[in-house]
């Protein structure tokens, strides 16, 4: 199979189409005016001078719009029984903004220039209300409510527990920690966008989105527009990145859509970076208090704690992070009890859904804090301690005593975790490590090395749709609810149909993301494609192949078995010349008026699988990093990089490495530069990007990737997901390198990310 991706040339060429690149005749373009109170009440809204602006065709408040739609909150949160309250989020604030961002009016006019400059004269009466900026606060006796008509503000409590805690704790050493994981936000390279069409012919809405979900937003859409999900059309063009953020549905994206229908041209609005910073989903903020009971020789007794996850002002996605954290914090280590208690806590900060790791970070890192502490505490090498606890390929596969939030057991289907660390040790040169700590030394430069290990579960189902059809021109049509966002979903399907059918990759037409295309489909994240939908699209292809023999076979007057597909044709095994192409064999079945039907063939040479996998693959593997500290100035630079994994059958090598290499940098901004700041009125500190720092090209170091293969008994193809692995343990694996460096004792760092500050405070102080 060819090793390189489809999308790249239009993407490379500048061809591709983002929702900016659309242009249709007669659009019009929204603005929207946000709250910049965190907290407070609206008594008023003078739209008067906007309205009255030059090009200006619509200002509307939620009650303008109230009369056009059939629900005005998007009720989207996943279903759990945590739940203590529900908390959706309005169309437009109506009489109380919750963060500083929420869009309280929207501006329609000829121009973004002209919408962006009415929407400066909206007028709204805010009076202040108490504000709720840190989570911990926020579940404190008397705290003030994050909405007015709240009597607490626990959004969702949950405890994760197995075994018995009590007893393991009562004979073991202690060793305990208090953890943060500050907040960031997704920051792809384009930001949110929506552009809306009505066609008064067919009465058909159609909504191009940068969205990572088309079906669950057209669901949405129609639902609270009152029409039918089939009246509704939502497309993914070229999406420039996603990672989390944009897997929700947002209340621009439903006005935008009913904006369309009320002024019968189109309707475009296009997110700028200063809206990312206070209108998109963030994700990260957590503190945990944690504990592990250890044998003298390292071996885990249990693990016992309680964790705070800042849940912002309402519910975007549910409580699927705080669930997604207790539930992997033991999981690559044979734990024998564990208990943990999470609580989701509302602040008046912008929304929480997942950021590329979506809670799995937060719980590898506090994993692997108590890991280094026990270690230095008992006197045990670092990495021994790992392989002490880590469970064995001989024990796959290896049912834990931990539910999905499914409520499916949590099965741990295959894997070599030792090996995969002992990989991931050889590819940074740990045994070598000493020398190039002291060629730093004579430079003047502080070394460390450390080592993070995760496992993390990925394909989430129930399933992703696909259809494979061979059309009379020979062209391989495969569509899917897969949505692309960079990842190279197009490649992956191609290479994934080409094989379980046996034709050439050429031949195979990918479309993605867009609900005309298919009727179901759920979308992209948490590493999920390339096993749902890629174990959809193989069924389906091997079916349409099982076909095309069935056909040929009778064409060529030739048993089946005799047969094989090559290139786009069947043909006799050892006859090449006796074949026949699968645009004629399609042809066949496309059927002809006034021919008799071949008798034993359904019309049409195509499948549709909706392949169930209500199971999930566990993807695994360790972080491995070198970094090197100026101790003058604080500056840590990561000067050394390797992640092995462990992805099941790698469908595309160009894609997993590009995948582990892109998560592994995301986790450098997490550790070294992302930081949301907020300050006690939860007034943004950090909204610009001279100020929110992401890592850039220097900053990330070569990274070194070694690709193991265990093939998930799970699926069909054997595959797992990758697109988060890079990132779920290299923060954590660089904070012990820093810790290293400045010879700390394990598990003395307790908060990610670290600025140089904390590392030069942390040089002379040894303390945070």
């Amino acid at each position: 199979m060819p090793d390189t991706r489809i999308e790249d040339p239009p993407l490379l060429r500048g061809r591709a189409r983002f929702v900016d690149d659309i242009h249709l005749p007669g659009t019009l373009h929204a603005a929207f005016v946000r709250s910049p109170l965190a907290h407070a009440t609206i008594s008023g809204i003078d739209k008067r001078a906007a309205e009255a602006a030059p090009g200006v065709h619509a200002v509307w408040t939620l009650d303008d719009l109230k009369p056009h739609l059939a629900e005005d909150r998007l009720v989207v949160g996943l279903p759990s029984p945590a739940y203590r309250q529900q908390r959706d989020r309005p169309v437009l604030a109506a009489d109380e903004v919750v963060h500083v961002g929420e869009a309280v009016a929207m501006v329609v006019a000829d121009s973004r220039y002209a919408a962006e400059d009415a929407a400066a004269t909206v007028e709204a009466d805010y009076e202040p209300l108490p504000v709720v900026a840190d989570c911990r606060e926020a579940l404190a006796p008397g705290a003030p409510p994050v909405h007015r008509d709240g009597d607490r503000n626990l959004l969702a409590e949950l405890v994760m527990e197995f075994g018995d805690v009590e007893a393991a704790f009562a004979g073991g050493r202690v060793f305990s920690a208090s953890l943060s994981v500050h907040r960031g936000g997704g920051h792809s390279i384009e930001g949110r966008g929506a552009l809306a069409r009505h066609d008064p012919v067919d009465d058909s809405l159609t909504l191009w989105s940068s969205t990572q979900t088309p079906h669950a937003g057209r669901n949405l859409i129609a639902r609270m527009l009152g029409r039918a999900a089939r009246g509704v059309r939502v497309v993914a063009p070229a999406v420039g990145g996603g990672f989390g953020p944009k897997l929700v549905t947002y209340p621009e994206e439903v006005a935008v859509a009913l904006a369309a229908l009320l002024l019968g041209r189109p309707v475009k609005w296009i997110e700028d970076r200063r809206e990312h910073f206070v209108a998109s989903t963030q994700e990260r903020d957590q503190f945990w208090e944690i504990e592990a009971a250890f044998d003298a020789d390292g071996a885990i007794r249990g693990v016992r704690g309680t964790m705070v996850h800042d849940h912002g002002a309402y519910t975007a996605r549910g409580a699927n992070l705080p669930y997604e954290s207790a539930l992997t914090v033991t999981l690559p280590y044979d734990v024998p009890a564990y208990r943990l208690t999470a609580r989701a806590a509302l602040t008046n900060k912008v929304p929480v859904t997942p950021v590329r790791g979506a809670g799995h970070p937060q719980a590898v890192f506090a994993m692997e804090r108590l890991l280094d502490k026990a270690a230095e505490g008992l006197g045990i090498d670092r990495v021994a301690i790992r392989e002490r606890n880590l469970i064995g390929p001989e024990r796959m596969p290896c049912t834990r005593p931990l539910e999905s939030r499914g409520g499916r057991k949590v099965v741990l289907d295959s894997g070599d975790y030792p090996g995969c660390m002992r990989a991931a040790l050889e590819a940074a040169g740990w045994d070598g490590f000493a020398e190039r700590r002291r060629a730093g030394a004579a430079r003047g430069r502080l070394r460390g090395i450390g080592l993070a290990n995760f496992v993390k579960g990925t394909g989430r189902g129930p399933f992703e749709s696909a259809t494979v059809a061979v059309d009379p021109s020979g062209t391989v049509s495969v569509a899917s609810g897969a949505t692309a966002m960079g990842q190279g979903i197009e490649t992956m399907l191609a290479d994934i149909v080409a094989e379980g059918l046996g034709c050439d990759r050429a031949l195979v037409s990918v479309t993605a993301g867009d609900t005309a295309a298919v009727a179901l489909g759920i979308g992209g994240f948490n590493s999920r494609q390339a096993v749902t939908a890629g174990s959809s699209a193989f069924n389906a292809a091997r079916r349409v192949r099982d076909k095309a023999l069935a056909i040929a076979a009778r064409h060529l007057e030739a048993a089946e078995e005799d047969l094989e597909i090559a290139g786009g044709e069947v043909r006799v095994r050892g006859a090449p010349d006796l074949a026949v192409g699968l645009g004629r064999l399609a042809a066949i079945v496309a059927g002809t008026p006034g021919v008799t039907f071949p008798d034993g063939f359904a019309p049409g040479l195509w499948a549709e699988e909706n392949t169930v996998l209500d199971d999930m693959p566990f993807a695994n593997g360790t972080a491995v990093a070198e970094v090197e500290i100026d101790p003058e100035t604080g500056h840590a630079a990561v000067a050394r990089l390797a992640v092995a994994h462990d992805c099941g059958r790698i469908v595309n090598p160009a894609i997993v490495e590009g995948q582990i290499v892109g998560g592994a940098a995301h986790a450098v901004g997490n550790a070294l530069y992302e930081w949301m700041g907020f300050d006690a009125d939860a007034q943004p500190l950090t909204a610009t990007l001279a100020d929110y720092l992401l890592p850039g090209s220097l900053d990330v170091p070569r990274i070194d990737t070694v690709h193991l293969e265990s093939p998930s008994p799970l699926n069909p193809i054997g595959v797992k997901g990758v697109g988060e692995c890079g990132t779920v343990p290299t923060a954590a694996a660089i904070v012990a390198a820093i810790e290293n460096a400045l010879g700390l004792p394990g598990g003395t760092i307790d908060r990610v990310p670290l600025t140089p500050a904390d590392i030069g405070t942390l040089a002379h102080d040894h303390t945070l």
